[in-house]
């Protein structure tokens, strides 16, 4: 019995492997172009058309389509190919004018972002194309994939020593040197301790969870914390308030926790950080062991507590309901507690320049640095 003709043999790259796994993770691709890659995928591991049309839910005459355009043409296949019919009235220049004109920049007075009646006429007035219409140009910037009154913001750091200061605290993050630790420590302010007023209504299929919007405020907190960056242990409170007396009890408790060897701090810019004569006191109370390491100034995302910081805010704030700042502080215990049970480091990277660069390190002398081949 025929068992039918053989599946053609799909190989990818992997380059072409990694930009199809990018389009299939965007949220704003078009359905068609994901499960084309998809089908392009499962085929270069040899799957079946047959199993493949299960999964995407395709034909099997669809998915065998595009397995012989890939087969033939590459990636590439997977565009569509030209159509017979009118030819375009907006030529393929003034598509481009057109998403220029979207992208240009904010007015000095008036709205930074055009509305598309805003951009029809702008279009007409500079003379890019005749005659348009406000759907025909919304069709034009989503198939150019532009998105001009969407703004994600951005930080730049103006400390000139940054990169000094990211080599240094990235080597302290390779390996800590010899008979010290590593602690990253911050404070997580204005924690609020919220009552709902109401209870929620329990999810059913098709209707998300119903929550009333009032809520009870019961004051705030602030936890101060410091999370060894090699084992992942955590030292952290709760205070009513963020003072500089507040820091100091808490580096008092840090010190008790590790009462031998040196002792590396690696935090931000913040005031209570930066009071000179107040950590020199600290540190000859302490026989000269902590080393204070400084992030970059608006970087503070260098600092590795930061993660940790993010889960309790979705682990333990996020859609929560406190009676009271009591419960608050008992919740929070228990999260810290729950991590040094099984503590965990955090696999942290930075890829922004080699961290070899040749400038001196300021602890040089307590450092054992593993040195890594250029370019890995």
């Amino acid at each position: 019995m025929s068992r039918g003709r053989q599946a053609q043999a799909v190989k990818l790259s992997k380059q072409e492997r990694e930009s199809l796994q990018a389009l299939t993770r965007r949220g704003t691709a078009p359905h068609r172009q994901v499960v084309r890659a998809q089908i392009a995928l499962m085929a270069h591991r040899g799957e079946t058309t047959t199993a493949i049309a299960q999964e995407v839910g395709l034909s099997v005459q669809s998915v065998s389509h595009w397995r012989s355009r890939l087969v033939r043409y590459g990636v590439e296949g997977l565009q569509e190919a030209a159509r017979p019919g009118r030819p375009r009235r907006i030529a393929q220049a003034q598509r481009l004018e057109l998403l220029a004109l979207a992208c240009e920049p904010a007015q000095e007075q008036g709205r930074a972002t055009p509305t598309l009646d805003e951009l029809v006429e702008r279009a007409l007035q500079r003379g890019v194309v005749k005659q348009i219409s406000r759907s025909h140009l919304q069709r034009i910037l989503q198939g150019g994939d532009m998105r001009p009154h969407r703004v994600r913001q951005w930080l730049h750091s103006p400390d000139p020593q940054f990169r000094q200061k990211v080599n240094e605290i990235c080597a302290l993050y390779r390996q800590a040197p010899k008979g010290s630790v590593v602690l990253s420590v911050d404070e997580k302010t204005g924690i609020q301790a919220i009552e709902r007023k109401h209870a929620d209504r329990a999810p059913v299929p098709g209707r998300a969870r119903r929550r009333e919007f009032e809520y009870i405020r019961h004051g705030t907190q602030a936890l101060i914390a410091a999370m060894d960056v090699h084992s992942g242990r955590v030292i952290g409170n709760c205070t009513d308030r963020r003072t500089q007396a507040d820091l100091v009890s808490f580096m008092e408790q840090v010190a008790q926790a590790y009462p031998k060897g040196r002792v590396h701090i690696v935090w931000d810019n913040l005031n209570t950080h930066r009071a000179q004569a107040v950590w020199d006191d600290f540190n000859a109370r302490h026989d000269q062991r902590f080393v204070f390491h400084f992030t970059p100034l608006h970087a503070s995302w260098v600092n590795q507590i930061e993660l940790m910081f993010g889960i309790y805010s979705r682990r333990v704030l996020r859609h929560a309901s406190h009676s009271s700042i009591e419960q608050l502080r008992e919740r929070t215990q228990a999260f810290v507690t729950q991590r040094n049970q099984a503590p965990k480091p955090f696999r942290w990277t930075f890829a922004g320049f080699e961290l070899q660069t040749g400038e001196p390190l300021r602890f040089k002398d307590d450092a054992q640095v593993r040195r890594t081949n250029k370019g890995r």
